[in-house]
């Protein structure tokens, strides 16, 4: 496992100041995308435990988030490939909308199985968030590097 620290310098390290300052909004706007993304997620889950726990008109409210989010994954999918992003960003960039496209189909997709696919609904929802928390993180080490010259991310 390669250790390494991932900011703007390192990301365009030939590259101007200039240069450099022109991609700080673009990464910024990109993390704060990445964020709302994950906020979304979160609401999400509340919904889906207030719809389950407390009244089952809360589904209205999980469903409608969904399809309003999503477009959100292919915004970033689009976006990590303007800015000089890691491979591991990219990667998990990647992976939103290709999890939210299985959640789709696990819980819409009706096949003569022993178990219904959406038993896997709320496993590619784990998934999704960790990646999309993990994105936000990963992003946020790049735009707010660590002060100490002595701490470093691993990547993977």
């Amino acid at each position: 496992m390669a250790s390494s620290t991932h900011s703007l310098d390192a990301i365009a390290p030939l590259a101007s100041d200039k240069t450099q300052s022109s991609l700080k909004p673009r990464i910024t706007g990109f993390y704060a995308v990445a964020v709302l993304f994950n906020l979304c997620l979160v609401a999400q889950v509340l919904t889906v435990g207030l719809a389950y726990f407390d009244n089952p008109t809360w589904w209205n409210a999980h469903i409608w988030l969904v399809r309003g989010y999503s477009g959100l994954s292919l915004v970033l999918l689009a976006w990590v490939y303007w800015i000089p992003a890691p491979r591991r960003v990219q990667t998990l960039t990647l992976s939103l909308p290709i999890l939210l496209g299985l959640q789709f189909l696990t819980i819409h997709t009706q096949l003569p199985l022993p178990v219904p696919l959406a038993v896997l609904h709320p496993l590619l929802g784990f998934s999704l968030f960790s990646a999309s928390s993990t994105l936000v993180h990963r992003v946020g080490h790049i735009l707010f590097p660590a002060k100490d010259e002595n701490i470093t991310t691993t990547t993977g």
